[in-house]
């Protein structure tokens, strides 16, 4: 067997050694790069806020009513509740026979009156050509006029009392104000129902908005008109002030509000929380809520350099609105702040970007 010459030893061993090195460089970048932490980060800008109060609002329908019998008597039918009812249309009647009887008394006074009214008007035509040849008294003429007045005075009252009957009678059908459905049923078929009785209670449950309750201080930036957010289910929608009724509730020392809602699947009855600014806006540095970093000793946030390196930069928080939150410190628009993957960084480690926030 040929051994190796001592210069080819040499050469083994600077191949050798070079391999190794390369191997634990390749090798040591690796791990550097595998230690580098993933992030997304925001940028902080100048962007103008105002402090929030929160007040709790519900969704309500803005048709609803207890629909009251307009005249007594005995209850024939009621919708059912969950029933849906047309504008117009039928909820409940009431036992019409002594009113129908009544209604048939005043059309037949109506045709009594009519029918001797028509009888004086001849009769005073006549007594007039026989008053132009003296062949009747004068008075007699004047009496027949006289009765001919008075029954015209007559039948306007007794058309007056058939329309007053009529009119009776179609109350008996107690009718939907607007398009909607039944609610509760107050009173049931079978049941006497009194004059200004409720019988059953509506709601129309397409026409919403939301009824809310605040305090003195918001006011101000409450005008008719102003958009507002507000928030279901951790979602943020916007609606616009609809009205606001400036007099306060005498217990709770607040004030109605009620706002417009936009499109969608909303239901009576839902809760929402309603964002009402407590001061006029002003432009201040901010950044997203969740750059935050809480810690007992400080509050602070991980601000990412050109070359992906996180340093630690403590802030001091001001007022907040949605998701931006002003900030003091030694931090500037358009600094790069970690908004995920900072809870566990440490200062001046490095991290990969891989996406950034919303800026808007």
């Amino acid at each position: 067997m040929r051994t190796m010459t001592g210069s080819a030893r040499a050469v083994y061993a600077a191949v050798l050694a070079f391999t190794m090195l390369w191997s634990q460089g390749a090798g040591s970048v690796q791990q550097a790069r595998s230690m580098e932490k993933p992030v997304i980060v925001a940028e902080a800008a100048m962007r103008m806020l105002a402090p929030v109060d929160y007040y709790t609002g519900t969704v309500i329908s803005r048709e609803q009513a207890r629909l009251a019998a307009e005249v007594s008597g005995r209850l024939l039918w009621v919708a059912e509740v969950g029933a849906s009812i047309d504008e117009g249309g039928v909820v409940a009647r009431i036992d019409d026979v002594l009113l129908r009887e009544e209604h048939a008394e005043r059309e037949a006074d109506v045709a009594r009156i009519k029918a001797r009214l028509g009888f004086l008007k001849l009769e005073a035509a006549r007594l007039q050509k026989l008053a132009r040849s003296n062949n009747a008294a004068q008075s007699q003429l004047e009496q027949v006029e006289s009765d001919r007045l008075g029954a015209r005075s007559e039948l306007k009252a007794a058309q007056a009392r058939e329309r007053r009957s009529a009119a009776l009678l179609e109350r008996t059908r107690l009718r939907a104000p607007f398009t909607g459905i039944v609610t509760e049923r107050l009173l049931n078929a079978g049941e006497w129902a009194d004059e200004g009785a409720a019988v059953v209670a509506m709601t129309d449950p397409l026409n919403l908005e939301i009824q809310g309750w605040v305090s003195v201080s918001a006011l101000p930036f409450l005008e008719p008109g102003a958009s507002v957010s507000f928030e279901r289910e951790g979602k943020v929608y916007r609606g616009q002030v609809r009205a606001r009724v400036p007099v306060g509730d005498t217990r709770s020392r607040l004030y109605e509000l009620r706002v417009s809602l936009p499109d969608g699947e909303w239901k009576v009855g839902e809760s929402v929380r309603i964002a009402v600014p407590a001061a006029i806006p002003r432009k201040v540095l901010s950044i997203p809520r969740d750059a935050l970093v809480l810690r007992r000793s400080a509050i602070s946030v991980f601000v990412v350099d050109d070359e992906s390196i996180a340093h630690r930069v403590p802030v001091i928080p001001g007022i907040a609105s949605g998701p931006w939150i002003e900030v003091k410190g030694e931090l500037h628009p358009g600094d790069r702040v970690v908004t995920r993957g900072g809870e566990r960084l440490r200062d001046g480690q490095k991290v990969k970007v891989q996406g950034k926030g919303s800026t808007q």
